[in-house]
């Protein structure tokens, strides 16, 4: 799923220090910077691209909040916003709580009309043992016609040090998104690369999706499947990751491609436990 990049950085992190703490992952107190392009195609129009840039700081291992901007542009639409993120993290090693918040603002246009950007976003991840993590979240949307809130549980485990898997429900409680969205996702950590894989099914807004899918708000079926692949780059101090996501929304297929970029800056402290 085409994701809303600093959100996506903020649970990426997340997990990282309470998940893969098993693993021997390092607490960092540092700054990264993200960047991000891709390409996309859509049925009917002539596809489209975009990018971000983001940058987000670790105050310690329990703290971090990020700011940053994305430009998308899909057939006759576009669109920019900014964000803002934080999180904090609480409680002992084997009974962890993160509580995390977005928020995305801006506006864009889809040819003949203007719209406003809002999608604001909460949620807390706790972490049991070191490896069993379960997701509460709610999320508003309101882009162009489609607006409403999106709540979603989630369930994560990390079986060793190599192998996560994933799995979510998210439900439309009002507005018009009618939205009901399984997903699930496995995640393979290996000494010199990472990868990833994942379904979603159900029902969906095309916004829920980052895209607009011929510019039309009801949510139809949904057939999606993602894969990718991030690499280390110790020398530069950081991460190549490369996705591509491939959705059906009724017929209308949605294609994209994202290579992304993550480095530390300053000083990294050394891991603790």
């Amino acid at each position: 799923m085409k994701r809303l990049w600093i959100a996506g950085a903020v649970c990426a992190v997340l997990l990282q220090l309470e998940c893969c703490a098993a693993a021997g992952a390092a607490s960092t107190a540092d700054d990264r910077i993200f960047l991000s392009a891709d390409g996309a195609t859509l049925t009917g129009t002539d596809g489209g691209g975009g990018g971000s840039l983001a940058w987000l700081h670790n105050f310690d291992a329990n703290t971090l909040a990020g700011v940053g901007a994305e430009h998308q542009g899909l057939g006759p639409a576009q669109w920019t916003f900014g964000s803002l993120n934080g999180a904090l993290t609480v409680g002992p090693d084997d009974q962890k709580y993160s509580l995390y918040a977005d928020a995305h603002g801006g506006a864009g246009d889809d040819g003949p009309r203007a719209f406003h950007y809002h999608i604001e976003n909460a949620g807390v991840i706790g972490t049991y043992f070191h490896h069993l993590s379960a997701q509460l979240e709610d999320r508003r949307i309101d882009v162009e016609t489609t607006h409403g809130n999106l709540p979603k549980i989630g369930l994560s485990n990390l079986w060793d040090p190599h192998w996560l898997t994933s799995a979510a429900y998210s439900h439309s409680v009002n507005g018009n998104l009618g939205t009901r969205l399984g997903q699930l996702r496995v995640d393979h950590y290996g000494a010199a690369m990472n990868v990833l894989a994942g379904v979603s099914f159900g029902q969906a807004s095309p916004w829920v999706l980052n895209n607009l899918a011929q510019i039309v708000a009801p949510a139809h079926h949904l057939k999606e499947g993602y894969a990718g692949i991030s690499k280390p780059v110790p020398r530069w101090r950081g991460e190549w990751l490369l996705v591509g996501d491939y959705q059906d929304l009724a017929g209308s297929k949605h294609v994209i491609i994202t290579l992304s970029y993550n480095f530390h800056v300053g000083a990294v402290e050394p891991a603790t436990r």
